[in-house]
Order: structure tokens, then C-alpha cells, then sequence
């Protein structure tokens, strides 16, 4: 596996942190907001600097005497970071001068023994240069100023920050691609909790206190010879529920989460069932094309309730979710996380699986000899064939005669029957219908076998993605 340095920023709440994090990353990944606490994990993203390719972490601000909630959680984020770090960059305000935090934080970090730049931060032009003379007494040698607004000075501080990192700690190696998890659910359903409880450490903080998790935090490990990359999203909340500025980024990184992501654990609490939320963000889920696993999570604390109650009421509600693989689990406890992982894989590779049209075409006879179109209007639909056009997720071509003779019961009597001969487990279905055009001759059965050329097969992808 690639070994790619990691580069800590750290530094007191308000200096700029998450900004710079995000010039680094040419993206905007962490929160930026003046008021104090706003990140509290460890965030990480992979950056490139001239070819030279590291791991950003950005960190919560450290300060002993705060009274933000989570504030010795935060903290001990930013001891984990600096305690992995190969380089680490401080970060101080170049407007506000030396502070007896800033004074903190160096102490801390030159007892690392580890390569550290300072970077005065808010120097947005040459003017202002001299301000940066009042942090020599921090003691630390490498000073670059710098503007994480403007973009100014970037380069030079990473210069200044890898100048010690040896050239063969970033040498490319292939590498087995991830997949991509997206732990979604709404807040305090146990997402951080499964993460800990994967990992094994203090990756995450945990509360009890809804809305702990504001970022999206991506974790990387190897679990069985198979590469992973986990995602905790912040939890979605009601729209009336989003009194912060920084609740509705973290709705809105939620969203791009799932869009990332290659599946989705979608978590509910056991105790509450399917809730008009959780359903909103199935239907997210189904919307982007990604694969679900449903996790019930907190199934220690349920007395006298039985699975199949809860299946069922949930398979009532949304279709999609009853073609999903369903674990009971408990994040506290490690109640049945070791089943996660096979049924992540089987899922992953329902989305990649591909159906020959000869075998579409079988399955449109049988199911069309167990129930025949009906006839509207002295018309009857006729399904010429059936073809396969994409995977991740799996989307298909049903071509007829004329699609408005496809009624919404007939329909759905298809989709069911392709369920059980095709199952997907997890992946959502997309299933469209194309009518015949004049020039074309349709099949007189559906059971006569398409004989196509690949030049011909490729003109129908084009003509459906278009």
C-alpha cells in the first residue's frame, strides 16, 4: 500500500485552520465558520504538491481553558494528529499577534521533535509582512506568511513543510481500490460509535448529544485483504430542526457523501423504527443509484420485540428497502458488526454485476407466459427485448412497442419478477422503456433471440444516455 506522509495543522480556535485545510485540498471540505468549535474530528483528504502527494488533517482548535461542548474530545483529536503526523504546520493569526495559546501549542509541538512550520495566517499582502516578526519568540525556526483567504504563500509553507520528509516515502505503489462506504442515518443513531468500534481507536468522538458530528470524516483501513474507506457523515436532521448555519453544511456534505460513496449503511434505531426521516434519506440513497445495507443498531437495549415486526414495516414503506440486506446490531456492544463486512462485499458486487441479453430475453418469456400484457384500447403491448446498459448501478432497456400501453401494475409485476430471478441484494434497479421507431423492425416475440452487432448495441447506449 502507498505510503503517503501525513501534515497536521493545528492551532488555537479562530486562526484559520479549516480555511487553510481547504486551500491545501483545493476543495472545500471542512466547515468554515467564525464561531468557536466547529470542526471536532480529525478530517482527513489526500493533497498533491508538485507531484509530492500527503495526507492534510485538520484539527479542532486546542485550547485547556474553553467552554465549547465536546472541548476535551476536540482536543484530544488534535493530540492523536499531532501524534501521527509526520510534519505539522501551526497555524496563528497574523492580525491578532502572539497569544499565550499560540505560546501553548508551540510548547507542545516542539516537544515532538517533529518537523513544525509556522504559518502566520491573514497576511493577504506585503504590507503586512512585518507583523509575522512578533512570532519569533514561539521558537520555531520555519516562519512562512500566509493568506488561506487569498491562496498567497501556500506553496512556500509546504516547502517549508516537507523539507525534511525523504523523497522514497512517496513512492506510488498499485494499489487495490477501496470501497466506498457512506455510514448515513440521522443524529445519534450510533454512526461515530460503529466507526470506533471498527477501528478499534479514538477516530471519532462520541456523544450522546445529537449533532456531535458536523464534517464528513473519511477513514482508510484493511479489514480481510479487502481495502475500505469509511465515511461518517454528520447526521441529517429536520429542515426545522437546522438552527445552525453549520447543521445545513453538514445536510449538504451528507448529500455528497452518498454521491461519493460506492454503498451506503444506512443506520436506524431499533427503538424508533423507520422514521419520515430515515425514509427521506433511503430515498436519497435510491435516488443517487447507490447500494444499502440497513442497519438496526442499539438491538441490546430492545426487550420482548420481535425481527420480523420491524421488517415488515419497513418493507411496507419503502419498496426498495425490502430488496436490501437487513443486519441487527449493536455499536456498543459489537452485537453482529462481523457480519457487516461479507454482506458490504456481496452488495458491491451486485452493483457491478452484468446480465446477458440472452438471459433478459429468457426471463421476459417466462415472466410474460405467467401473466400477459393486458389489452387497452384494442392495443396490447409488446416487449421486443431486454438489454443491459450500465452497472453501479444496474440499468436496463426495455424495448416496446409503445411505452404508454405499460401500465403502472404491469409494471410493477416485472420489477417483482426480475427481483426474484435477478435479486441485486442492495443495489437499486433502474429499468427503462424505449418505444420501437419506424425504421426498425420489431421482434415478432419476445423470445426470439437478439441478433445484434456490437456497432448496433453501442447506438442504443448512446441513444439512452442522450
Amino acid at each position: 500500500m502507498k505510503h503517503l506522509p501525513k501534515l497536521a495543522i493545528v492551532g488555537r480556535p479562530n486562526v484559520g485552520k479549516s480555511a487553510l485545510f481547504n486551500r491545501i485540498c483545493k476543495q472545500k471540505i471542512a466547515i468554515v465558520d467564525e464561531a468557536e468549535g466547529i470542526t471536532r474530528d480529525r478530517l482527513y483528504a489526500e493533497s498533491e504538491f508538485f507531484g509530492f502527494h500527503f495526507l492534510a488533517i485538520d484539527t479542532g482548535g486546542i485550547n485547556k481553558k474553553s467552554k465549547v461542548p465536546f472541548n476535551e474530545e476536540i482536543k484530544r483529536q488534535a493530540e492523536i494528529a499531532i501524534e501521527e503526523a509526520d510534519a505539522i504546520i501551526q497555524v496563528v493569526d497574523g492580525q491578532v499577534g502572539v497569544t499565550d495559546l499560540d505560546q501553548e501549542v508551540a510548547k507542545i509541538l516542539l516537544r515532538t521533535k517533529k518537523p513544525v512550520c509556522l504559518a502566520v495566517n491573514k497576511i493577504d499582502n506585503l504590507d503586512q509582512m512585518p507583523l509575522m516578526h512578533a512570532f519569533h519568540g514561539l521558537g520555531i525556526e520555519r516562519m512562512v506568511p500566509v493568506s488561506a483567504a487569498q491562496g498567497w504563500q501556500i506553496a512556500e509553507m509546504l516547502e517549508a513543510a516537507f523539507k525534511d520528509i525523504p523523497e522514497q516515502a512517496n513512492e506510488e505503489e498499485e494499489v487495490e481500490e477501496a470501497i466506498k462506504i457512506a455510514i448515513v442515518g440521522r443524529p445519534n443513531v450510533g454512526k461515530s460509535s460503529l466507526v470506533n468500534f471498527f477501528l478499534d481507536e479514538e477516530r471519532c468522538i462520541v456523544s450522546p448529544i445529537p449533532g456531535t458530528t458536523r464534517d464528513s470524516v473519511d477513514v482508510s483501513f484493511g479489514y480481510e485483504d479487502r481495502l475500505y474507506t469509511l465515511i461518517d457523515t454528520a447526521g441529517i436532521r429536520r429542515k426545522r430542526a437546522e438552527h445552525e448555519v453549520v447543521d445545513k453544511f453538514a445536510a449538504i456534505r451528507t448529500d455528497r457523501s452518498i454521491e461519493r460513496a460506492d454503498l451506503c449503511l444506512l443506520m436506524l434505531d431499533v427503538q424508533e423504527g423507520l422514521t419520515t426521516q430515515d425514509k427521506k434519506i433511503a430515498n436519497r440513497i435510491e435516488e443517487a443509484g447507490k447500494g444499502c445495507i440497513l442497519l438496526f443498531n442499539k438491538w441490546d437495549l430492545v426487550k420482548g420485540f420481535r425481527m420480523e415486526h420491524c421488517l415488515k414495516s419497513i418493507e411496507d414503506e419503502i419498496p426498495f428497502l425490502k430488496h436490501c440486506p437487513k443486519l441487527f446490531i449493536s455499536a456498543k456492544t459489537g452485537r453482529n458488526l462481523d457480519k457487516i463486512f461479507p454482506v458490504i462485499v456481496e452488495v458491491y458486487e451486485n452493483m457491478k454485476t452484468r446480465v446477458t441479453t440472452h438471459q433478459l430475453n429468457k426471463f421476459l418469456v417466462d415472466a410474460m407466459q405467467k401473466n400477459h400484457p393486458p389489452m387497452i384500447m384494442g392495443k396490447r403491448l409488446r416487449i421486443y427485448y431486454m438489454a443491459q446498459v450500465d452497472v453501479n448501478p444496474p440499468k436496463f432497456i426495455l424495448f416496446v412497442n409503445y411505452p404508454n400501453l405499460m401500465t403502472d401494475t404491469y409494471k410493477k409485476y416485472l420489477y417483482n419478477q426480475f427481483r426474484e430471478v435477478y435479486p441485486f441484494d442492495g443495489a437499486p434497479i433502474n429499468i427503462y422503456m424505449k418505444g420501437k421507431e419506424r425504421k426498425e423492425r420489431p421482434f415478432s416475440s419476445p423470445s426470439h433471440e437478439y441478433e445484434h452487432h456490437h456497432e448496433d448495441e453501442e447506438e442504443n447506449e448512446y441513444e439512452i444516455e442522450s
